[in-house]
């Protein structure tokens, strides 16, 4: 939902769409990320209306009055825990209402979501060592921790030791843990899910501390950059069914030895590393893998020959590696083994195959997904697809294919996603859509669509997501919009709607996303018309003339909690009013 006018992608990074400014090192400066502690489990605002109950009320009125409780250990265990998870929902702990929950020893699982990668740590200052003292006093009743983003260091994680029992616990982009830290785990040996993403500081020698964790299930290291070599102490995680090494390009064919033996592996995320198709023949013991992401490694069509040998396979990304026509009758071995039945995600997105490829994919009758973004593919290809009848998402984004081409897919009733960008598809091949009236998603981000386009499309009533990126949309063709009222998603920015145009959008009250950029004669009007769609959840004004005085009307979208307003005339320091007066839940606010 951004606001620039480039549309295509780089090798998709999927948590930087969670991460806040803290964690993007390079932000623009442009973009002022405004964060404010909030409280927002106003009991009224939560309810809607409802009634609350005694329990809510109570929670409510505790959570008010928390610097009078010293501690809550006296409290039932379900109760004080119920406080806890109170004043973690509505962002009002901190290291001294932390502090009356020593020795409550509270049952379940500690959803310490005020660390996690999509709430802004900010929030939270002085979330240290000190704070791991408090939760460490739950002693063996603390099952599960999340210490994501924290300024927790060796010394807070030593503190785990009096927790034996913990199961799950998360250090992602904790920068001031190392190898040291590590150490300390090795005593928790009930731990069955352990995640360290972007831990810059954990390196080959400190993954000795894993030798131990003999019950691990789940184990994350995406993005540590200094484990080449660290692999060889997973070789006794027998039970590990769950590693991800995604974007570590420091790991290489050398590494894959140390985890053939690892018979029980489910899944394995390896994109982005320096693996060759020597490095996949090492995986041929896995029988068990289900889920394989080698998206972005060296590879080349004799890499098939391996994967045949998975027959559980469920889930398979190859995109940007170096797979071509040549090789690609590796695919019809395959059907002929019957052995990738169970495929239902194949991604082949950004690789150099065309329509001789296709013909082999034919037998995969359970496919679900499909994936050619930015392949030689064109519309003769297309009709091998025709058997596919569970498909259910189709990326043809910037191929050879066209409105022909669109014939072929009449049959797949199932559809439900497709994403026609940057293709040669026309008005009139739209209407060989119209049959497809399970499409809930379509993508039609294509300078060759216009009013007639949209009219094509009125049968899909269905739709909940429309892309209509650089469309050439006018005002005239959003009156056929009103035929789309389960829209969730909108994007209309082809630069030709004007506030008369938004008139026809005021009544798509299921819209949670919106996004009207570059259209550059959109007023204040603008917002006054969108007041009503109290659901969104986003909205991009960008490049529009949109001032401060207009800023009032968006009083009403309490859920607001993503707005861009780029190139308007409006300044940070009316955003911020507008956030602390009325908007309580708005975490990302980009202004000029």
């Amino acid at each position: 939902m951004g606001g620039a006018c480039s549309r295509k992608r780089d090798l998709l990074d999927e948590d930087a769409l969670h991460r806040s400014g803290r964690y993007s090192k390079s932000s623009s400066a442009k973009w002022l990320l405004l964060t404010l502690p909030r409280c927002n489990s106003n009991v009224s605002v939560r309810e809607q209306g409802k009634c609350p109950s005694l329990m809510d009320l109570c929670l409510a009125k505790v959570r008010e009055d928390i610097k009078k409780y010293g501690s809550f250990s006296v409290l039932p265990r379900d109760i004080s825990q119920l406080i806890f998870n109170e004043l973690v929902t509505s962002h009002c702990l901190n290291d001294v209402s932390l502090e009356a929950f020593r020795d409550c020893a509270l049952q379940v699982d500690i959803l310490f979501s005020l660390v996690q990668i999509d709430i802004l740590i900010g929030e939270y200052p002085g979330v240290k060592d000190g704070w791991i003292g408090i939760v460490s006093s739950q002693g063996e009743s603390l099952l599960s921790l999340d210490i994501s983003c924290s300024d927790v260091t060796d010394t807070g994680l030593s503190l785990l030791k009096k927790c034996p029992n913990v199961q799950s616990l998360k250090c992602n982009y904790c920068d001031q843990i190392s190898d040291y830290g590590l150490g300390h785990l090795s005593g928790l040996s009930n731990l069955t899910s352990l995640s360290f993403k972007r831990s810059n500081a954990i390196t080959a020698d400190g993954m000795r501390a894993f030798t131990n964790l003999v019950n691990l299930v789940n184990l994350d290291l995406e993005r540590c950059l200094k484990i080449h070599g660290g692999l060889v102490h997973l070789k006794d995680l027998k039970k590990l069914e769950s590693l991800n090494i995604k974007y570590c390009n420091c790991i290489t064919d050398a590494d894959i030895g140390s985890i053939s033996g690892l018979t029980s592996l489910k899944e394995l995320q390896m994109s982005c590393c320096k693996i060759t198709d020597a490095g996949t023949t090492q995986l041929k013991g896995l029988s068990k893998l289900a889920h394989l992401n080698l998206e972005g490694c060296p590879l080349t069509a004799a890499c098939l020959k391996v994967i045949s040998g998975f027959p559980s396979m469920m889930f398979l990304n190859l995109s940007r590696c170096s797979i071509s026509d040549d090789g690609s009758e590796n695919f019809s071995a395959l059907q002929k083994l019957k052995v990738l039945q169970k495929l239902k995600v194949l991604n082949l997105g950004f690789n150099n195959i065309s329509d001789a490829c296709l013909v082999h994919l034919k037998d995969l009758i359970n496919l679900e997904s499909l994936n050619f973004d930015s392949c030689s593919i064109g519309n003769e290809g297309l009709l091998n697809l025709k058997g596919l009848l569970k498909l259910k998402s189709l990326e043809l984004s910037d191929t050879g294919v066209g409105s022909n081409g669109l014939s072929h897919l009449s049959g797949l009733s199932n559809l439900e996603s497709i994403n026609l960008s940057f293709t040669s598809v026309t008005d009139g091949g739209l209407r060989k859509l119209s049959g497809l009236t399970s499409i809930k998603s379509l993508n039609l981000d294509s300078r060759l669509i216009t009013d007639a386009g949209l009219a094509a499309i009125t049968s899909l009533t269905g739709l909940t997501h429309l892309d209509l990126f650089g469309a050439r949309i006018t005002d005239f063709g959003t009156n056929y919009l009103k035929h789309f009222k389960n829209l969730q998603s909108l994007e209309l920015c082809g630069g030709f709607i004007t506030d008369a145009g938004v008139k026809n959008i005021k009544d798509l009250k299921s819209l949670t996303q919106l996004n009207l950029s570059q259209n550059s004669h959109l007023t204040d009007k603008t917002l006054e018309l969108i007041s009503g769609l109290t659901g969104l959840t986003s909205l991009n004004v960008s490049n529009s003339r949109i001032t401060n005085t207009g800023l009032r009307h968006l009083k009403p979208l309490k859920n607001l909690r993503l707005l861009t307003l780029e190139s308007c005339k409006v300044t940070a320091n009316e955003m911020k009013k507008l956030q602390l007066s009325a908007l309580p839940n708005l975490l990302s606010v980009r202004p000029e």
